[in-house]
């Protein structure tokens, strides 16, 4: 996959960083703590919760800055980071209730009127919550951070597979809420995944 340009500035940042200027770390924080802490965010659906996790990701993060082979893939191990550290409360949220968690965890329409967008916009995140956290994390990455099943795919754990058939049975499942009547019932996704 070619590098770009954000690839090469993550690069830069993280061998000042190496070098000794905590400026440098500053920077790399900046560019990328709000959207490791959406997916943390998605993962968990809590906001403390996901605070607390970006805040530990980080921790983690900066500790295995040294030992980053490919700085340019530095976006995919840090969402992975988050993955695993999300993984954990999860884990830790299930011993203290006493649960054991689950292993594995077009055709153009006419125009809407302002009230109809409002109410379609209302209905696609209505179903969006409906989804497993996983199945959210994977929509976002791929849709909202452009990343490519591969990447997805290292950032979360999980084979390029797995990946492909999640996005499939969420686009399905939006599609599904989408094309019918509030008054039939949706398919379920499996909910075991983080």
């Amino acid at each position: 996959m070619p590098r770009t340009s954000a690839d090469i500035y993550d690069e830069w940042l993280i061998a000042r960083h190496l070098s000794g200027d905590e400026g440098a770390l500053r920077d790399l924080v900046g560019r990328w703590h709000r959207r490791l802490y959406c997916h943390a965010r998605r993962l968990l659906g809590e906001a403390d919760a996901a605070d607390d996790a970006a805040q530990e990701a980080w921790v983690a993060i900066v500790r295995g800055l040294g030992g980053l082979n490919d700085s340019a893939r530095f976006g995919p191990w840090a969402y992975a980071i988050v993955t695993h550290k999300c993984r954990d409360t999860i884990r830790r949220r299930a011993r203290l209730r006493g649960v054991t968690p689950a292993a594995g965890s077009v055709v153009e329409p006419p125009a809407p009127s302002p009230g109809e967008r409002a109410e379609s916009i209302d209905r696609l995140r209505g179903a969006i919550r409906g989804l497993p956290p996983m199945y959210r994390a994977i929509l976002a990455l791929h849709y909202l951070e452009g990343m490519p099943v591969a990447e997805i795919a290292a950032s979360l754990g999980i084979p390029p597979g797995t990946v492909k058939s999640r996005l499939f049975h969420a686009r399905e499942h939006l599609r599904v809420a989408f094309t019918t009547d509030e008054s039939t019932p949706h398919p379920t996704l499996e909910r075991s995944h983080p």
